[in-house]
């Protein structure tokens, strides 16, 4: 299911660089994590659910790809954010 718009635009407006930004690394990844962790619920109750799980497990590589270009590129924006959302221990 994909996101509220009302959600988007808020993740957008919290994480996005510059006024009119919707699609920096930033913007894509915190859209990715909270879809993440939408399905991550939704397999609690729904452990049969494979062919969302194949979409969770494409969305995490997603993510993945374009934390680590994040951190090659701008390594203090990388560590920023992971901070922000939480997602690496």
């Amino acid at each position: 299911m994909p996101l509220a718009r009302e959600s988007k635009t808020g993740l957008m407006e919290r994480y996005r660089i510059h006024p009119k930004d919707t699609g920096s690394p930033e913007v894509q990844i915190a859209l990715l994590s909270e879809r993440i962790a939408y399905l991550t619920e939704h397999f609690r109750s729904h452990r049969k659910d494979h062919a969302s799980r194949r979409g969770l497990l494409a969305m995490v590589g997603k993510r993945k790809r374009l934390l680590e270009y994040l951190r090659r590129h701008d390594a203090e924006r990388y560590q920023k954010l992971i901070e922000r959302l939480g997602i690496r221990k």
